[in-house]
């Protein structure tokens, strides 16, 4: 039997990039996924792909930001698969600048993505994992431990110039994990963050700053400028970026039976950096 064997898992920003390997990962360990992107595109392909390999797995499309997405996306693990067992807060991207030329708009929407809609999910999924530990207990039976990963950054730990809004929302990712690891664990959901180094995604590949995403009508530069990429990549110990597939990897970890005594922590996926 798989290790994630009808475990139900939600993954915000699972379109693309870091969020679809999660999603693919989870599904390959028998997880029933529901697959989260800002376009409905990206999130049909990889419920596709993830159909195509024998998983099981539904899309739930838009916005994290929204304020009534947290409820609509659990509702959705819900109506599909019954449950919610596994919720991974992925969703992100990055809009830099340094704090005397940073808008007010450029900290709201960072803040937003990255901090506030993590916290509406998994305010939403409480009801949820709540009634059913209540059903549990009242059945006798064993209540399994459930999982949140949130997805951080070595900018939430150490900071980073430029990137004043994203380091301060990773941060306070880190401190919500923590809180919620007391907060949860008279329902025996471990939760958990990963904070990542350089990834190699659409949104860090070396570029020259002709790149560009559009969110919410905003044109915002993705990639890093190719001489500090390479600069970056010679300080990590491994002497390179890592891969969405690696760093599927260390959500994955965090996912598995092994770490049910693992909560409140933060791991870090760098290479070393």
């Amino acid at each position: 039997m798989s290790k994630l064997e009808d475990k139900v898992a939600l993954i915000s920003g699972s379109g693309r990039g870091i969020g679809r390997a999660v999603a693919e990962k989870l599904a390959a360990e028998g997880a029933r996924v529901v697959v989260n992107d800002l376009d409905e595109g990206p999130a049909k392909e990889t419920v596709a792909a993830i159909e195509a390999a024998g998983g099981a797995a539904v899309a739930c499309a838009g916005s994290v930001t929204e304020p009534d997405f947290g409820e609509r996306f659990v509702q959705t693990a819900v109506d599909a698969f019954g449950g919610v067992d596994i919720v991974v807060n992925n969703a992100g991207y990055t809009w830099d600048t340094v704090i005397q030329k940073m808008s007010d708009e450029q900290w709201s929407a960072i803040l937003d993505v990255h901090l506030t809609a993590p916290f509406r999910i998994l305010r939403a999924a409480q009801p949820v994992i709540s009634a059913a530990v209540k059903k549990e207990r009242a059945a006798g039976v064993e209540i399994p431990c459930r999982k949140v990963v949130n997805i951080s950054s070595i900018a939430g730990l150490d900071g980073n110039a430029g990137q004043v809004n994203y380091a301060a929302a990773k941060s306070g990712i880190v401190g919500l994990t923590k809180t919620l690891a007391k907060e949860w664990g008279r329902y025996n959901v471990t939760v958990n963050a990963v904070a990542f180094g350089v990834i190699s995604t659409r949104l860090t590949v070396a570029a020259d700053g002709g790149s560009t995403i559009d969110v919410a009508g905003n044109e915002i530069t993705v990639g890093i400028n190719p001489s500090v990429l390479a600069a970056a990549e010679q300080m990590i110990p491994l002497g390179r970026a890592g891969t969405p597939t690696e760093a599927a990897g260390a959500v994955y970890l965090l996912c598995t039976p092994e770490s049910s005594y693992v909560t409140g922590q933060t791991l870090i996926c760098s290479g070393g950096l």
